[in-house]
């Protein structure tokens, strides 16, 4: 067997990280189904393509949550808290070779920090910088990525309102978190605190409310 990994929800600001394995005899599995990098692709053509994978291939996904990526940051880099979740989703499909989508500067660094996370196991690490790009293996696990993270994230959605989609670029994410910093003088608990969006954030509401008091002193 061979098998792909990639991630979402990395560098999102709400919600967790996936981490998706696809698993499968060769490529060829693939050969009629348009799979690509995950942001090429419509929300309902992902959808539709996720169906077909789980039919054919074999599936390993990791979610980890806001707190549990705040917690991990504690102790080591966010490459490395991804590289672990690769290879937890590699030992579970447990293939001959692995290509991984790089996210390191340096891939070569990035398979060795994979391939020291797999407890023994052994597996040819293939690392590379948009490897959901280049090989249909890891399009594919990139595809289940996205489809289970955007599940996640509609979950949050049922809860909170709208959210956006999470990244700390998208407008709507951005002023749902000033609006709930506001009200609720903490972030939600689908928030990255330890991310620099949500620290500044509650830096930018501290400010304004020292400032306002300051203002407000000598009223009666």
């Amino acid at each position: 067997m061979i098998c792909g990994v990639d991630e979402a929800g990395k560098g999102s600001v709400l919600g967790p990280m996936v981490v998706a394995a696809v698993g499968a005899p060769s490529e060829d599995l693939f050969s009629d189904l348009e799979v690509k990098d995950s942001k090429l692709l419509s929300a309902g053509k992902r959808e539709h393509l996720f169906g077909l994978i789980k039919e054919r291939c074999s599936i390993a996904t990791v979610i980890i949550p806001a707190e549990e990526i705040d917690a991990r940051r504690k102790e080591v880099s966010m490459n490395m808290c991804v590289a672990q979740a690769h290879a937890a989703v590699i030992s579970r499909l447990q293939p001959a070779i692995a290509y991984v989508d790089a996210c390191d500067v340096n891939p070569k660094r990035y398979a060795r920090m994979v391939r020291e996370n797999l407890s023994g196991m052994v597996c040819e690490i293939v690392s590379e910088h948009h490897a959901d790009r280049t090989y249909k293996i890891v399009s594919a696990a990139s595809i289940v990525a996205k489809v289970v993270r955007d599940r996640e994230v509609r979950q949050f959605s049922r809860t909170y309102g709208d959210i956006g989609s999470g990244y700390p670029s998208d407008p709507a994410t951005i002023a749902f978190l000033i609006s709930y910093i506001r009200e609720h003088h903490q972030p939600p608990a689908c928030a990255r605190k330890s991310w620099k969006t949500v620290v500044a954030l509650i830096a930018d509401r501290e400010q304004s409310t020292l400032a306002f008091g300051a203002g407000t002193e000598d009223l009666p």
